[in-house]
């Protein structure tokens, strides 16, 4: 049987797995399976990353939405190794998983290795502090759900202590009106998605906080919420237009909006720009950029970029290894007719898991592999129960067009529900979705602890 390995369980790397182990290692040639399909990622349960501002937020139960990697391999017909990759021998053709252990430190899974034909690696992105003083000290990243729920905690930790402490002026600056001053300040560094995203919602948060009683601040004036980009426009990645009309939303929602500000240090309780202004902090989040994680310019030579990112070919192989591949955020992949490569979105991940079925089909039957062609359909971002703004292009409209409001609300909602499709099918999707419903109506919109 051809060996299959697929490191990394998000978006990409889950959907591949899955489908490979449907069509391979489930359906029998002369009662043997055509693949062995592995699947492998060192936590045990995935979620849908564009989710994890919801997380952090309140907005979402993690616990609802996540999804066991091995019930998932068990269904599917692939198998699930939890670990973390820390070493590839090409010549061997074997990965090396590092030792997982629990929360007390003891082990439970010792170092072990995983030989391979074909290998993938989807292992997405971190967050890039740019070197920033203290900002990994600081500060708090969404990379993972235990970081998006540490930060929910210390959010409601913060309104309560805000409640019960004494009602005495709160003054940054020496000749300020308490009245002016939040109580609460949170400081989001980044104006992409992410950090527009979460804005949105932490308006949300603390308005559900407020109508719970967990705290009778004033939702609006006493908990603040400022957004810092360093480039002169929020959404710098997507259209003017988006950017636009993305922080007049903001705006009208009582979002502070600090453009073309390069934060230079995060300190406890603050935030300094390079241009010498102070921002007051309570919590604050980073969401300033992404990197390659540090393991992939150390797996036996493989080319990386000057960003970490493996450098693959159009057909996602990487620059020297026929049978290595590579997808999502980690992968280098040139963009014809485009200046910079693919970009890293959930899109492309999926567009990617797909071309790479279809590739291994062929690789399998010795047909000439395909190459990739993304097709950008635009970009949607979600102002919570707010809003919803974005920009559908191309294949879905035949042109350009910026949408908002419900319609783009019920486009964003509709990329998850695409993903649960591509996880279990579209008659369980239907169900989920129903079931997700019913929880809704029956829970707080937020969670309260």
């Amino acid at each position: 049987m051809h060996r299959f390995v697929v490191v990394g369980g998000g978006a990409g790397g889950l959907e591949l797995a899955t489908r490979l182990g449907d069509r391979y290692a489930r359906k029998k040639s002369n009662g043997v399976p055509r693949a062995q399909v592995t699947l492998v990622d060192r936590y045990p349960t995935h979620i849908w990353k564009p989710l994890l501002h919801e997380v952090a937020a309140g907005s979402m139960d993690p616990f609802t939405q996540e999804l066991e990697y091995a019930a998932q391999a068990r269904w599917h017909g692939f198998e699930f190794q939890q670990g973390e990759l820390t070493a590839l021998d090409r010549a061997a053709k074997r990965i090396t998983l590092g030792r997982v252990l629990d929360d007390d430190g003891a082990e439970l899974l010792p170092k072990r290795a995983l030989e391979y034909d074909t290998l993938v690696i989807a292992i997405g992105s971190t967050t890039h502090f740019f070197g920033v003083k203290g900002a990994p000290e600081y500060s708090i990243a969404l990379d993972t759900v235990q970081q998006a729920e540490r930060f929910r905690k210390r959010l409601i930790a913060a309104c309560m202590r805000a409640e019960h402490q004494a009602h005495e002026p709160v003054e940054s600056n020496p000749g300020t009106h308490a009245s002016t001053e939040p109580r609460i300040q949170v400081a989001i560094v980044g104006g992409g998605a992410t950090g527009v995203e979460l804005s949105a919602e932490l308006r949300n948060t603390a308005q559900v906080l407020s109508a719970y009683g967990l705290h009778k601040l004033d939702p609006r004036h006493d908990v603040g919420i400022v957004l810092i980009e360093a480039g002169p426009r929020i959404l710098p990645a997507l259209q003017e237009r988006v950017s636009t009309a993305t922080a007049e939303l903001l705006q009208k929602l009582g979002v502070k909006l600090m453009v073309g500000e390069t934060v230079a240090e995060v300190a406890p309780g603050l935030v300094r720009t390079a241009s010498g202004k102070t921002v007051r902090a309570d919590l604050t989040v980073w969401a300033a950029g992404i990197k390659a994680p540090p393991v992939l310019s150390q797996l036996d030579g493989l080319p990386v970029n000057r960003l970490g990112q493996l450098q693959v070919r159009r057909t996602l192989q990487t620059e020297i290894d026929d049978n290595v591949f590579a997808l999502g955020d980690c992968a280098a992949c040139s963009w014809p007719g485009n200046e910079r490569n693919v970009p890293p979105r959930a899109q492309a991940a999926h567009q990617q898991a797909s071309f790479l079925l279809r590739a291994f089909g062929n690789m399998l039957e010795s047909r000439p592999l395909p190459e990739f062609t993304y097709r950008d359909f635009g970009s949607l971002v979600s102002l919570g129960h707010f809003s919803a703004v974005g920009n559908l292009m191309g294949g879905v409209i035949g042109g350009n067009m910026l949408i908002e409001g419900l319609f783009a609300r019920f486009m964003y909602m509709s990329l998850y529900r695409l993903h649960i499709a591509a996880l279990h099918g579209y008659a369980r999707m239907v169900l989920d979705t129903f079931a997700h419903w019913l929880r809704r109506t029956t829970l707080p919109r937020v969670k309260l602890h």
